[in-house]
């Protein structure tokens, strides 16, 4: 079984995560969505809120799961026995930056990375601008799922 986890923050999720998972359904039997926890991150949502948004999204599609971890995600990886990290890159510096993480990742354990590129309709949207806009009263609602926009 192909088993993938898809991991961040989503503080909130934003419709360039939702299309990257959208469109890596097809490449694995399972996708995990993995909220990870910080204690040092001052988060705009909750928790509580962004794994309600997620599961919102995903609540008829079997293949994906949402979960939380905190620490590594290579760790979550090997305790789940998942053999795949799904990332997504919008930019230049995505890659740069994701590349020398999967590459410590690599190292670390036999997980693979693997990059799907935004569409060009998401590549300019993530989570910082999307708290950005709702921080001085703009709307939100072409840049994330509308489980987001009700809260």
């Amino acid at each position: 079984m192909k088993r993938a986890v898809f991991p961040g923050s989503f503080d909130p999720i934003t419709l360039g995560h939702v299309d990257i998972i959208n469109r890596a359904l097809p490449l694995f039997d399972e996708i995990i969505i993995a909220i990870g926890i910080n204690s040092d991150k001052k988060y705009m949502f909750t928790l509580e809120e962004r794994l309600k948004f997620i599961k919102d999204i995903y609540a008829t599609e079997p293949k994906i799961k949402v979960e939380t971890y905190s620490g590594l995600t290579i760790d979550f990886c090997n305790k789940k026995e998942i053999g795949f990290i799904l990332r997504g890159l919008r930019n230049p510096a995505d890659f740069e930056f994701e590349k020398a993480i999967a590459q410590t990742n690599r190292k670390l354990a036999p997980v693979e990375t693997v990059f799907l590129l935004t569409s060009a309709e998401t590549s300019y949207i993530s989570s910082s601008i999307v708290r950005d806009v709702l921080r001085n009263g703009g709307d939100i609602s072409d840049l994330v799922p509308k489980s987001v926009t009700r809260n």
